[in-house]
């Protein structure tokens, strides 16, 4: 009954992709240590050179601490940006190649390599999949 319970639960782990889950959750805690120690050693304190005297984030406006909801609200947007700026340089997307292409020598019409016969002017070409753009 052990064994049993245990083939289900590596069966489950791997079918159910909670492993790779778990390993995700893990590194994102992680990735989340490094952005907030990006922005709190460097970024933050460019922040507080640029803001007005004192601590704004002690700013009361009633009974409502303004100033820290403020502070949240900045540091949000910093890590997001941050986050942004990481992913973006990370996951850079190839660029698909230009499909090979042909030119009509009766007409200059750019047709697919492949092509025998011009669509424009319906002159045979030499096609063929080594015919490429001159």
């Amino acid at each position: 009954m052990v064994k049993n319970l245990a083939g289900e639960f590596r069966d489950f782990l791997l079918k159910q992709n909670a492993l790779a889950l778990a390993v995700g959750v893990v590194i994102g805690a992680a990735f989340g240590r490094i952005v907030s120690g990006l922005v709190d050693d460097f970024i933050m304190p460019i922040v507080g050179l640029v803001s007005p005297g004192g601590d704004w984030r002690q700013v009361k406006l009633g009974p409502f601490l303004v100033g820290d909801f403020a502070g949240r609200l900045l540091d949000f947007v910093i890590v997001a940006a941050v986050v942004f700026a990481i992913v973006k340089a990370f996951l850079r997307e190839a660029k698909p190649a230009p499909a090979p292409t042909q030119t009509c020598p009766q007409c200059l019409e750019v047709l697919p390599a492949a092509a025998t016969r011009c669509r424009a002017c319906a002159q045979p070409v030499a096609g063929g999949p080594t015919a490429l753009a001159r």
